[in-house]
């Protein structure tokens, strides 16, 4: 009888130290819940999709890639993206190229320098319902911004409603 009363105590405290367990898990996963913090692998193999270019203090050119579920949407103009679309925007200082400006004959060339940043959307509807169904990275050196540093990204994105939120156009 004594073991019986044992191997109910160990049960009901290991159900008590996993339901405290879960809870803190779910905090942790609650406490960013807009923010890509970790970069998704491959990305550098997903296709283009256009460029841009952002002058003034920010002077960086940049590629916009997509995985396939990103370019399968952009294709059929499907809005709003699916859940699983992924976007990556590579950043690079926009700099003179002295090579190509000396086969020119003048200065006219530019090309990618320095990189700055890695910028992700990640559409996930349910995870993301707060900021529109995306949720919004940003790399520097491979490290996640701050949160602080995140906050903006929504309140901006949310201007572009009839793009769902995506500013970049394909450019086929």
């Amino acid at each position: 009888m004594r073991w019986i009363v044992f191997l109910l105590a160990a049960v009901l405290s290991m159900a008590g130290v996993s339901s405290i367990l879960l809870a803190g898990r779910r905090a942790d996963e609650q406490a960013s819940p807009v923010f890509v913090t970790k970069i998704p692998s491959g990305y550098r193999d997903w296709r283009f999709i256009s460029t841009a270019h952002e002058a003034g203090n920010l002077n960086s050119i940049g590629a916009l890639l997509g995985n396939d579920v990103a370019i399968k949407a952009y294709r059929e103009r499907k809005l709003p993206f699916p859940d699983g679309t992924m976007l990556a925007a590579l950043h690079y200082k926009h700099v003179a190229s002295d090579e190509n400006n000396k086969v020119f004959g003048q200065p006219q060339s530019f090309v990618a320098g320095p990189p700055t940043n890695i910028q992700f959307m990640v559409k996930n509807s349910k995870k993301y319902a707060a900021t529109g169904g995306w949720g919004f990275g940003h790399f520097q050196d491979g490290k996640p911004a701050t949160d602080t540093f995140m906050k903006p990204c929504y309140p901006c994105h949310a201007k572009e409603t009839a793009h769902d939120l995506v500013f970049t156009r394909y450019a086929p």
